[in-house]
């Protein structure tokens, strides 16, 4: 019987996939099989048991495993056993100077390698669908706002340029955390590698190197969990970008602004009773769904604080943690790239919005060029801020106030002041940071 909808409503299949019971046993067998190699190779263990084990180790089954753990209620010693099961005589050295958390936490950091691989290849999908956007709408002129209030003008192009770069920066940010998160260790029951004698640093070296992850500098029964709370960290940093994107184009789609819309199906409903609903439901589990990603920070944090070389409270919070907060991660970064391709854009609305304070929010283009001309900075603020205010309560175009206004005629003729009212001449440098912006990240989309 489902219960979590990650089960049967969030998530993608090869995300799920990692985190299933199956494959976190697969991984642990792994783990055990490259133990044995690096023991070999160290003379630890015949070179003979070790490629025994590798022959044989994936014919253990989860089913097995599970049955011994019913039996002696010890999850670990129950994949060894079960692993011991199949590698005949050779079985005798499977799981050799090990503790649990070895294997354990080793097998989490090929989990989070294959998660990470994942998650890399969507940032970079939707990184290369808002660059995409950014190009084709850098001179698609829009009302800034500040505040909720219109301000100067901005472009649409520079909207998405913004987030491109932020998803940019989580890209680098993956990829300097790989080497930190993607971790194992061989180092025993309370971190002195004893039971290995004097091949304990080697052997975990080797181990590490033929699993494709980092290893460890020094650690006690379990890694580390800062390691895991940057994880979460990044995974909620990612969330609140992806929120600050829903949270605009909902924003956006409100039907007093109506300058962007989700893509709606042909025969997409609504509301069950309102048929003419079209609203933004994915942007909406986007930013709903980034408040349960970000919920796994402050446990994630809270399982560093274990007893002396460790207890046990860090375990079954992550068992949750990881699953739910990657494949919600992962899920969301998935969506909000739909939400992107197929963004409708309304430019006769996004037109009329620009133009609804007839020249008013266009106030600071006069106040420079006030300034330019001789007028000291803050008397042309001063003269401007009064005539917006007066334009503003009695609904008139401010050039026609100014245009009678003396104090500024004086510097900027009439003919002018129309010209610097209109917002397709006060851009600044927004298509220039776009095609920068674009330039710059698009290698990362390969």
């Amino acid at each position: 019987m489902a219960i979590h909808p990650i089960e049967f409503r969030y998530g993608t299949p090869e995300m799920k996939v990692v985190w299933t019971e199956e494959h976190r046993f697969r991984r642990i067998i792994d783990a055990e099989v490259a133990l044995a190699q690096a023991e070999a190779r160290s003379g630890m263990i015949p070179q003979a048991a070790a490629e025994a084990i590798a022959a044989a180790a994936s014919g253990a089954s989860l089913q097995r495993a599970k049955e011994i753990e019913d039996e002696i209620h010890h999850d670990m010693m129950a994949i060894v056993r079960a692993v011991s099961e199949v590698c005949g005589e050779s079985g005798r050295w499977v799981h050799y100077g090990a503790t649990s958390n070895d294997i354990l936490d080793t097998a989490t950091g090929l989990q989070l390698k294959d998660a990470i691989t994942i998650l890399d290849s969507r940032l970079r999908q939707l990184l290369s669908s808002l660059l995409t956007r950014s190009s084709e709408t850098k001179k698609l002129v829009c009302i800034g706002r500040t505040h909720g209030q219109h301000g100067v003008p901005t472009t649409y192009g520079l909207r998405f340029a913004i987030w491109a770069s932020e998803i940019g920066r989580h890209i680098e940010r993956l990829e300097q955390m790989k080497p930190r998160v993607c971790v194992g260790q061989m180092t025993g029951a309370v971190g002195t590698q004893a039971a290995m004698g004097t091949h304990g640093i080697e052997v975990q070296e080797t181990m590490m190197q033929l699993l494709g992850i980092s290893s460890v500098d020094v650690s006690n029964q379990v890694i580390q969990r800062d390691r895991y709370a940057e994880y979460f960290c990044f995974l909620a940093n990612v969330a609140t970008t992806l929120d600050k994107i829903g949270v605009e184009i909902r924003s956006m789609q409100r039907t007093e602004i109506g300058e962007v819309e989700e893509a709606f199906g042909a025969n997409q409903v609504g509301s069950s009773t309102m048929p003419h609903k079209r609203n933004p439901i994915r942007s909406e589990q986007v930013c709903g769904l980034a408040r349960i990603v970000r919920s796994s920070v402050e446990p994630a944090f809270q399982n560093n604080t274990l007893w002396d070389e460790r207890d046990l409270t860090n375990s079954s919070p992550e068992r949750i943690l990881f699953p739910e907060a990657t494949i919600l991660c992962d899920h969301i970064i998935k969506l909000m790239n739909t939400v992107i391709e197929g963004l409708v854009l309304k430019p006769d609305r996004i037109r009329k919005n620009l133009m609804q304070l007839h020249g008013i929010n266009m106030a600071e283009s006069v106040m420079i060029e006030l300034t330019k001309k001789g007028m000291a900075r803050q008397e042309a603020h001063e003269v401007i801020r009064v005539k917006s205010m007066e334009a503003l309560a009695s609904e008139q175009a401010l050039a026609g106030l100014l245009a009678n206004t003396p104090e500024v005629t004086k510097y900027i003729p009439a003919a002018e002041i129309e010209a610097l009212l209109h917002p397709d001449n006060y851009l600044g440098t927004s298509v220039q940071q776009v095609e920068r912006v674009v330039a710059k990240l698009k290698p990362l989309c390969t």
